[in-house]
């Protein structure tokens, strides 16, 4: 008996959480925006300093054991550097002027 209604408990507060979650405010949106950009962002430089260790390390084998040639450059990507971040609302007043502000 216990049991039957301890699972008829936890059933009915299970289905307050599935509840629908209104809309999030436009507020919520910017944030939930800017922290997507500051990520994408942080992954360009964590792949920006993967790609000069590699070049180290790989400028650092050629030299000290003298096998094989390096990769042609060609071959491979150059790595950019992809700068300091910067938020949405500096980004959009230094990049091109307003639509319909000719």
């Amino acid at each position: 008996m216990k049991k039957i209604l301890s699972l008829i408990s936890v059933l009915a507060l299970s289905g307050a959480a599935l509840a629908k979650l209104p809309a999030p405010s436009d507020e919520a949106k910017a944030k939930a925006a800017e922290a997507a950009a500051k990520t994408a962002h942080a992954n360009k430089v964590a792949d920006y300093q993967l790609c000069k260790s590699r070049e180290k390390v790989a400028a650092h084998y050629y030299k000290t054991t003298g096998k094989g040639k390096p990769a042609a450059k060609e071959a491979t990507p150059a790595c950019t550097d992809p700068g300091a971040y910067k938020p949405a609302e500096q980004a959009a007043a230094s990049g091109a002027k307003p639509a319909g502000k000719g």
